[in-house]
Order: C-alpha cells, then structure tokens, then sequence
C-alpha cells in the first residue's frame, strides 16, 4: 500500500466542490431555464393560496353575459342597439367608465340582409351607428386582440399615446405585428385597450400587460384604458425609477410594472356579488345606484364563448374576472411587485448562504451542519413568505433553496466518500498494529468502546526472541531494526490468520489471545495450531540469519488457557483492550520455563484438554515461581501427524516411569539420551534422575 492510498484527509481539490456547485447553481439560475421557472411560479401561487387577495368592500361591477343571459336574448353576438340600449343604462347609473372585454370588429350582423338570404360583404349598419352614439356619452373603451398578423387596421389616431425616459424603457414589451381593431366608426367615440393576455408555459395567468408592442409603438390595454379615461389624462409615461423599478404612470397613478410592462396580479377568490346578469341589467331587474362612479367592465362567463383561464388559485376564471381583479388591485393601490433587482437579491442569497453552508458542509460534524443547513433553508423560505405577506415582494426562496440543498447534499456525499476512504485508511493502518477482527468488532460494537470487561475462558500465546539484548549490543541497530520488523511482521500475520487478537508487542515479545473479542469455540485448537506455525516460522527465519552469518536467537512460545476478563482497560483517555487474570501470567510463565525444561514450545494442559487431537509429549509438572499449586505442561509436536497417530511413544513410557518415581526411570531415561544426545528435554530430565531428584514435579526459582 503506497503512501497516496494511505492519505488519510479529504483532497484539497475536494474544498472547491461547494463553490463549483455554487458557480454552475449560479449559472442555472440567471439563465432561467424553464423548469425553475416553473418551480419558482409554483411557490408564488402557492403563496397566494395561503394568503390571497382582500376583497375591497366594492368591488368593479361585471355585467355578464352568462349562459342565461345567452338564453334569454339570443346567441352571441347580439345586436348592436341591444348593446346600446345597455350602455346607455350603465350610463344612466352614473358608472364612471365602461370596458368592453369583447370585439367588435365586424359590422352588426344581425341587422344585415339580403333577397337571397346570404350575408352581404360588412358595410356599418344603423345599429352601429346607435351603438357608437351611445359610446359617446360615457368615457368608454373597446377591447382589442394583438396577433402574429393584422386581421384588421389599427383605427388612425385613436390609440393612446406613450411617452417614456429613453426608448430603451419599450424593449422588453411583449410584441405583436398585428391585431383584430374594432370599426373605426365604433371606435370614434370609444377608447382602444388591448384584451390580450400572456400566461405561462403552464397557461396559468399571473401577469396582466398594461403596455404592448404594436411594431413600433406601443398600445395600451383595457385595464390602462379605463384607467386613463376614468381620470381624464390624455396619455401615459413609462418611467424606470432608480428604487421602485420601473413604473407606468398613467394621471396620478404610478403602478409598478415589469420588464415587459406587466401588473402582476394579487388574486382574490371569486365573489358571486361582482357579475351582474346581462339580461337583468336591459330588463331593469336590478337596481343600478351603487355603480355611480364606479368603474364597470362588459364581459362574458358563458362557457359557449370559451373565454376561460387558469388562475394562481387553482380556479378557472372568466377572463374579464383577471382585467377585473386587475382594476381593484390598481385603484386600491396594492400591488405585487417583483423588484427590478430581485434576481441581484437571490443571487447574494446564494451566494451568502450556498457558500456558508458548503463550508459547513466541509467542516462541521454532519448533525450540526444538516441543523444549521435546515434553519437557514427554513429562514430563507420564512423570508419569502414575509416578503410577500407584509410588504406584497415576490422574493423566490424555492430556487436558490434548491440550489443550497444541492450545494449541502453534494458537497456532505463528497466528504462522506472521503470519510469513508479516511476511514478505510484507518483501518488499513490500525490493522497493522491490531487485529482486523478486532478492528471489525469495534466496528460493529462501538459500545465495547466502554471502559469494563466481561468474564471469558481465552488462550493465550506468549513468543520471546532468545538473546534479543545481546543481538542488540553486537550488531548495527539500523539493521536489527529492519529484522526485528521482519521477524514480527511474519508473527503477527501468522496470529493474523488464525483470528487471533493481537494483545501487546513488547520489544521482541509477541502477546496473542483468542476468543476475544470474539467468542471463538475452538480458541484452544487455534492458539495451539498459531503457536505451531510461528515456531515454523521463527525456525526459519533463525536458519535464514544464520545463513548470513548472523546470530539470532531461537523464540520460545508458551500457550494456556483459563478464564480471564476482557475488556477495555485503558481508563478514558486511552484505549487498550485486553485480558486480566492469572491465566495471562501463567502462559507468560510458561513461555519463561521454555529456558529450564529446553523446550522451545511449552503448552498447558489446560490447553491439552480442548485439543484432544493434539500431539505432545508431557514435559513436567511445574510449580511456578510464587504458586503453590503445580501445572502439567507438555512440549507439541508439531512435526508429528495425527493421522499417522504418530507419538514419541518411548519418551512417554520413560516419563510415566519418571511420573511414578520408579527406580527404573533412570536407566529408561539413559537409553533415550544414548539414542537421542540432543534432546533438551530428556537431558534435562537425565540429569535431575542422576542427582537424586525422583518425580516429575519441578519447581521454578525464576520466571
């Protein structure tokens, strides 16, 4: 594993993800595209759900064409001395200018003939004539439609004029090439207003054109119509205004428009008590006082005249009901207004916000960061809504809101990968100085963290390297250094494949358990077959130095087994898990009498009894040094095969004689060392036979 793999810390390239994200966020939302657009829109209706428009105590009077009214006078479109008759009656009433949310761009139909029944081409009638008549006697404005292409010519001279600071005021305005005009004869003693509307790509109607593009100049709508005649100005100014944007000023309103000279339009919901059937109004059936000074609009609700739209609210709506909540929200002086420099305002958001929580992102720990994330994104959607309830700004929370979440996810999956690589590198390290299966149970049980233990019958495996010290002294302790990492090296992966839990290294000496943290059934047969395998290993690598004309010592290996406490025992500031108890002492003791009895393995028969396939021959019985109780060990052997049942079947008939205190045992154990000089262990117990000694009970005067 190289040095890169190992880096244990997140790629300084990793800190930059946030305001990557930030600048492509940044990017998406000044470019506009049009599904933020519609998220965006979604959340302004949605506040207008919540809280819509207050209904003024009068509302503008529709007198409406409704399907009944169809029924009663007759199919649309009616004669002009019916519409007269009913303009002159909203005249009468005292109303103070009347919008015609319809067209009227053909002569009346109704009043022409001819001998063989067809149509003649469209001439003006009397009819016209009456209803035009009856145009002159109150300030009055006729709807028309803007178009791709002119269907008809625009009247000469009787479309408002405009004047604005600068040309560059037009740019933005929605524009047409043509329109369908009402007849110049109608028009004589009418206004002109544009009944034109623009919904957006989802054909909700949010904003009302007060200003159009017709080629090269610019026409009013109804709404701007009736509000200019209802005044008595003679034209309108589009002014941009260095706070309030730009603003349509129109007699002694200033009403706040859009780029494209639009009213965003604050709805309320429907009220019954504004339409007034047609039919009642030219029967007399409703009594007309309360329109005295009142602004009246002409429109339709029947559904046979297909003039519906969608509103912000979810409903669908008769078209005059938009220029009608239009005319209140202007009178009234209440408006809702998205700021020239509200774009400028969600990008510092953006900036501001995006940036501190990708920082936080970064640095912070994930709860702490994903609360604080949360509050701000909280902050920034009551902000919105505070905007729009107290002050009627249209401030979009939702984009930039997305776009931080976006900034926070990512940038927490960055560093989440990265912790996990940073974790992986800590459990590659750690592996190399504690057992993975250790490392994969703390993993697990983080609780065993804990300071404590629990009682558990473990092996255990002590190694020491013979003449470490003197090894130490007579070489070059840069290369001992390099050896002794070798030899260690091979021991630990040894204990590694065994599932053994390294305890402790100290110096040359190798401390191994098994069963903990795991409980592992076998752990005898396992610490018993670890200690075969790196007394293999120690004997080779000992054969190996020698071969280069070093000096290394033989390892001596003890194993036992008894019950002990595992646990964490590190106090709070360090962890260390390990063993307590006196089996861990004794397998360290016996590791310690592998000097004495000549052995190079010395084993338990503690051990001996949970490996009942095992082959050893017994070495002594043994008092340690401070124990009064004696423990049989015995000497493995791991060239031997079970299969073969293969056992050193003389040694053990001579040591019976030896375990028994027979006379006998002497010369048994003298034929042995004739036959076997340089066997440690019959020499050793040769030698205690020829001075007396009787038994197989040693008593150690040293650890």
């Amino acid at each position: 594993m190289s040095a890169a793999d190992l880096r244990p810390i997140l790629p300084k390239s990793a800190a930059l993800l946030p305001f990557v994200v930030l600048l492509a966020g940044l990017v998406l939302m000044v470019s506009e595209p049009a599904v933020l657009v519609s998220l965006r829109h979604a959340v302004f209706d949605h506040f207008q759900r919540l809280q819509p428009a207050v209904a003024p105590a009068e509302p503008v009077q529709v007198i409406d064409i409704d399907d009944e009214s169809l029924a009663r006078i007759g199919q649309w479109p009616w004669s002009r001395t019916v519409l007269a008759r009913l303009t002159q009656r909203l005249s009468e009433a005292g109303a103070s200018v009347i919008g015609f949310d319809v067209l009227f761009a053909e002569p009346d139909r109704t009043a022409l003939s001819s001998d063989d029944g067809q149509l003649p081409a469209p001439r003006t009638t009397a009819s016209d004539q009456v209803f035009s008549h009856s145009l002159g006697n109150v300030p009055s404005v006729l709807g028309f439609a803007l178009g791709p292409r002119g269907a008809s010519a625009p009247p000469d001279g009787r479309l408002s004029l405009f004047a604005g600071e600068g040309p560059e005021v037009f740019d933005g305005l929605h524009r047409f090439a043509g329109g369908l005009f009402p007849l110049s004869e109608l028009s004589l003693g009418a206004g002109l207003g544009a009944i034109n509307f623009v919904p957006d790509a989802d054909g909700v109607v949010r904003r009302l054109p007060l200003v159009l593009a017709l080629g090269d100049r610019q026409v009013p709508s109804l709404v701007s119509e009736m509000l200019r005649l209802a005044q008595g100005a003679s034209g309108f100014v589009l002014r941009e205004d260095a706070l309030a944007g730009r603003l349509l000023h129109i007699g002694l309103l200033r009403i706040p428009v859009s780029e494209a000279g639009e009213l965003w339009i604050h709805y309320g919901q429907l009220r019954p008590d504004r339409y007034l059937p047609a039919w009642k109004v030219l029967n007399g059936e409703v009594d007309l006082a309360g329109l005295r000074g009142r602004p009246v609009l002409i429109g339709a609700s029947a559904q046979a005249l297909m003039d519906l739209r969608f509103s912000p609210l979810g409903e669908v709506v008769p078209g005059v009901e938009v220029h009608a909540q239009s005319l209140e929200q202007v009178m009234a002086g209440h408006w809702l207004q998205r700021p020239a420099n509200a774009m400028a305002i969600e990008v510092l958001v953006l900036c501001l916000v995006g940036g501190l929580v990708g920082g936080l992102a970064l640095r912070a720990r994930a709860l702490m960061s994903a609360t604080i994330a949360a509050l701000l994104l909280l902050a920034l959607a009551w902000g919105g809504w505070h905007a729009y309830a107290a002050h009627g700004l249209l401030l979009d929370p939702a984009v930039p809101g997305l776009l931080i979440a976006l900034i926070f996810v990512s940038t927490s999956v960055a560093r989440h990968i990265a912790t996990e690589r940073r974790q992986r590198w800590v459990r590659q390290a750690f592996e190399r100085y504690v057992s993975p299966n250790l490392v994969d149970y703390l993993v697990s049980h983080p609780e065993e963290l804990e300071l404590g233990g629990v009682r558990r019958v473990c092996s255990f495996v002590f190694t020491d390297l013979a003449d470490y010290t003197t090894l130490v002294e007579s070489h070059d302790p840069a290369q001992v250094v390099s050896l002794i990492n070798a030899y260690l090296d091979g021991l630990i992966r040894i204990a590694f494949a065994h599932q053994g839990t390294l305890d402790r290294i100290v110096g040359d000496a190798v401390v191994v358990m098994f069963s903990a943290p795991l409980v592992q059934a076998d752990h005898a047969k396992r610490a018993l077959a670890c200690a075969g395998e790196m007394h293999a290993f120690a004997s080779a690598f000992a054969r190996a130095r020698g071969a280069e004309g070093l000096v290394w010592g033989q390892t001596r290996i003890g194993v036992h087994t008894g019950e002990v406490i595992v646990g964490n025992f590190g106090g709070a500031t360090i962890f260390d898990y390990s063993a307590l108890g006196d089996p861990v002492n004794t397998a360290s003791r016996l590791e310690g009498a592998n000097k004495y009895l000549g052995t190079l393995v010395c084993v338990s028969q503690a051990t001996l009894d949970e490996c009942p396939e095992a082959l050893a021959r017994p070495a002594a019985r043994l008092v340690l040094k401070g124990r009064s109780g004696a423990i049989a060990v015995s000497e493995p052997l791991f060239e031997a095969s079970p299969a073969d049942g293969t056992r050193d079947a003389e040694y053990e008939a001579a040591y019976a004689l030896l375990a028994l205190g027979a006379d006998s045992a002497l010369a048994a154990f003298e034929r042995l060392a004739l036959q076997r000089p340089a066997d440690a262990l019959v020499a050793l117990h040769l030698g205690r036979l020829r001075q007396g000694e009787r038994g197989d009970l040693i008593v150690l005067t040293e650890k």
